[in-house]
């Protein structure tokens, strides 16, 4: 190796890295800011405009955009055509490149971003010149991220080059790059509703759904199979996760985990979050197959826990078990006496840890959730996803994410009788739950609990049949409880099982045609209901 280019956007560890380079005798090219603060290092470093004898011009525009660069960088060197060409016009090699992109992705991301200052952020003589080096990395080494330095500088102090290996995955890696700089600038210009209208330095408007949609996604594993044995599969995540998302997780031991698992521990994980922990709602949730089964308020992980495990522990049994607080040795033992699938913590008790590695198949996963601020108005700060996709037939539904959070004062009792501040609390509670329920969904919950869930059925009324059998079966009682609907209720039927049941209070959305009808039949059986104005369809 004997050149390196080095031009960055983003020049965090940059100096060290050219300082390796230069003891292992490499000579150093260099744009711009990355050449002045190689050079203020005391290193030598020849501008790329001397080295092509043309200067930067058009404000910078074109500068590395020039056969003396990609010559160096595409001709291969095991052609003899390629190197005699290169010393009939005076190129030479360039055996590594450091290139980082103008930062476009967070140009974007700031409020009041004019689309002057978008357009002038999209990089194009670093993507050209990436794509040359990737393109000819059985000879050239191209880094596009800072973390890569460490690895290649150790490489070269070793070995005085690359690997093949290496040159080919740091090729890999630059493409994915390309890629994803690509499809941050095609879903911004897409989304514009009409950006060459937009006034100069103004903010053009935007839509939440571009006319193009580029899904960027990084492997993070291959699962033995999908939802059944016949199917393969693979996990992956998003280019930039939210924090406390379930792809942030550390598995802490346990066997591998299956499509189905990761399926049902995101339900059990995305539901339990949405407690507070720190407002004092400690909260258990358990699911089996992607509904919640149990879920409870408690003291502590451990009461929560058994108050949770109580709505249904036949389904319970093989289920996926998630706290939105740290797991003690109590909560640990209690677990630890059923057969758990997953379990999910932000933080574990070195005693609790130790409580389940007698359980060794168990899945144990930590998910700190310390990067949530759930008073940020941006759903990824706040750890959700800003859309939900679901995959059709050569296609996809797009929509934004039902974040929506409903506060006390949202309430709108429509009956004769309004709840009690301990029925509203439960009533929250409940609605909170229903929304991680499948249509049609029906939730009896009292002191912090449930008590009853039926879910996914084609009629309400079945769903409310559901709750009442399986809260028998689990020896609960339904008398004063109270009720939370996914929707509303098309007759008053419905509203008559519920109150059959032995339920005092119900939630649901309203906004029905027949909603007086509904409303007079609870007047008739003494029971308080609030309306939501939002329904939580859960397909």
């Amino acid at each position: 190796m004997t050149t390196a280019l080095l031009s960055v956007s983003n020049k965090t560890g940059v100096v060290d890295f050219a300082r390796g380079l230069h003891a292992l005798g490499v000579k150093l090219l260099s744009t711009g800011g990355t050449a002045k603060l190689l050079a203020d290092a005391g290193l030598p470093v020849t501008e790329v405009a001397e080295h092509t004898g043309f200067p930067e011009m058009l404000d910078g525009r074109v500068k590395t955009l020039h056969p003396t660069i990609h010559g160096g960088l595409l001709a291969r060197r095991d052609v003899p055509e390629h190197m005699a060409a290169l010393a009939a016009h005076g190129i030479a090699t360039i055996d590594l490149l450091v290139v980082n992109l103008y930062p476009f992705e967070a140009t974007v991301a700031k409020a009041g971003c004019s689309l002057e200052d978008a357009i002038e952020n999209i990089d194009i003589g670093g993507p050209a010149m990436v794509r040359s080096a990737a393109k000819n990395w059985a000879d050239v080494a191209v880094l596009t991220d800072a973390s890569q330095y460490a690895e290649v500088l150790a490489e070269l102090r070793a070995d005085g080059r690359t690997s093949r290996a290496t040159r080919f995955k740091l090729s890999v890696a630059a493409f994915n790059r390309i890629s994803n700089y690509d499809a941050a600038i095609s879903d911004y210009l897409s989304s514009l509703v009409d950006g060459a209208a937009s006034a100069a330095g103004a903010t053009p408007a935007r839509r939440e759904f571009p006319a193009q949609s580029n899904g960027r996604f990084v492997k993070l594993q291959d699962l033995r199979y999908g939802e059944n044995p016949h199917q393969a599969a693979a996990f992956y995540r998003d280019l930039h996760p939210a924090p406390g998302s379930l792809v942030t997780a550390r598995q802490l031991q346990g066997k591998e985990l299956s499509y189905n698992n990761i399926a049902d521990a995101d339900a059990a994980w995305e539901c339990v979050k949405s407690f507070d922990a720190a407002a004092g709602e400690v909260a258990c949730v358990i699911v089996k197959h992607a509904n919640p089964c149990g879920v409870a308020l408690g003291s502590d992980a451990a009461q929560a826990y058994a108050k949770a495990f109580q709505t249904d522990p036949t389904s319970a049994f093989g289920g996926i078990i998630a706290f939105n607080t740290t797991v003690d040795r109590a909560a640990a033992e209690h677990v630890a006496k059923q057969f758990v699938e997953v379990l999910i913590a932000p933080a574990y008790s070195d005693e609790a840890l130790a409580v389940f590695a007698a359980k060794a198949n168990t899945r144990v996963l930590q998910i700190p959730l310390d990067g949530i601020d759930r008073r940020s108005a941006s759903a990824w700060q706040r750890g959700q996803n800003a859309h939900d996709v679901k995959r059709v037939g050569s296609g996809l539904l797009i929509q934004s994410a039902d974040n929506h959070e409903l506060q006390r004062a949202d309430l709108k009792v429509v009956t004769q009788l309004a709840p009690s501040d301990a029925q509203i609390n439960d009533l929250l509670f409940a609605w909170k739950v229903g929304k991680f329920v499948k249509s049609n969904a029906i939730v009896f919950c009292k002191d912090g609990m449930t008590v009853g869930v039926g879910a996914g059925q084609m009629s309400r009324l079945d769903s409310a049949r559901i709750a009442s059998i399986k809260a028998g079966h689990a020896g609960l009682t339904l008398a004063g409880s109270v009720v939370a609907s996914d929707a509303f209720f098309p007759f008053r039927d419905g509203l008559d099982v519920l109150a059959d049941a032995g339920a005092l209070c119900v939630i649901q959305p309203g906004g029905s045609m027949r909603d007086p009808e509904v409303i007079a039949a609870a007047d008739e059986r003494g029971i308080a209901m609030v309306f939501t104005g939002v329904r939580h369809f859960r397909h």
